[in-house]
This record gives C-alpha cells, structure tokens and sequence, in this order.
C-alpha cells in the first residue's frame, strides 16, 4: 500500500509573465493580459507519501508548518519578478543585480542598506519585491515549491510526491517528483 497526504495553504501575490505569448487560433484574441503587472490569490498544496507509516501517519500534518510559515514571510503580498525580465532595471531603478541578497531557497531580494538614504515610499517599494531567476508562470512556482519541499521534508525522511499550484481556482499546475 502507498499512502498520500496533502496540506493547503494560500497566499497573495502579483507577477509578470514578461514570456507570454498566445496563438490566436486558440486564444480567440491577441490580448496579452499576463505581461501586465497583476495579482492573485495563490494555493499550494502539497503531498506528501509513503508506504509505511509511522505512528499511524505518512507524517505529522505540523512538519509542514514551516511551508506556511515561508509563504507568510517570503512571498505573502509581495510581488515575484524574475530577475530576467525586461523591465527589471525599469521596476528596481536603484539596483544592480549583483546587489542583491540570495537565500537558500533560490530567491533574492534587495539589500535596503544599499538605498538606506532614499525616502520612506521607495524603501517600502523595495520591500515588496521577491526576484527569481525563472518567469514566474504557475508550473515555475510549482515547481519551485516542490524543490523547497523536498528538500526541507528529505531531512526527516519524508517523501513530497507532489504540488499542486493553482493562480486562480480554475487554473492550475502540478508538477510531479
């Protein structure tokens, strides 16, 4: 027997997809809404499995509460931008790319202290920022999502078979281990 569980999570979030690009035989017309600067309600879910259980479970539900916890500090209301794209130098006017703090989990942000002299609403502009090196589409953040996860749930031995990224409720991505 296999066993899976899942656990949800939301968080709210702008990006650009500066790639976008549409077939009009399919998209029935040529309006390319997703390179505009906008917003979502985002939903994680993860799933964890295994074929032997441990207590009675595949794990805790609570071994995943760090993952909330990283949504809530990292990502939750703050705008994602690949590092990439275009308008980069044109959004972040005061930095350069090598001026950037990277963590662990393959993101970056600015380093204030670089801008430490600027007004009050250009420091706040600057928080709200999360860059990657990958356009920000759903499948990129699911699987984004999936190497911090496993990565994270490797180290007490649990397998994350999957996450499931859904930008709207109706349009989804999920993307496999």
């Amino acid at each position: 027997m296999t066993w899976k569980i899942s656990k949800s999570f939301d968080f709210c979030y702008g990006h650009r997809v500066w790639s976008q690009e549409l077939n009009p035989e399919f998209s029935l017309d040529p309006c390319l809404k997703c390179r505009h600067l906008h917003g979502h309600q985002g939903k994680v879910v993860i799933y964890l499995e295994s074929s032997q259980l441990q207590n009675g479970m595949v794990t805790d539900f609570k071994h995943l509460n760090w993952f909330k916890a990283f949504l809530d500090e990292t990502l939750d209301h703050k705008f994602i931008l690949d590092l990439n794209d275009p308008l980069f130098e044109t959004l972040l006017p005061h930095y350069k790319k090598d001026e950037l703090i990277k963590f662990n989990e393959g993101y970056y942000i600015p380093d204030l202290t670089k801008i430490k002299n600027e007004p009050k609403h250009i420091l706040e502009m600057y928080e709200g920022y999360i860059l990657v090196n990958f356009v920000p589409t759903s499948e990129n953040l699911s699987a984004w999502f999936l190497e911090i996860a496993q990565e994270k749930m490797s180290k007490i031995g649990i397998k994350v078979a999957s996450v499931e990224f859904a930008e709207t409720p109706k349009s989804k991505s999920h993307v496999f281990a």
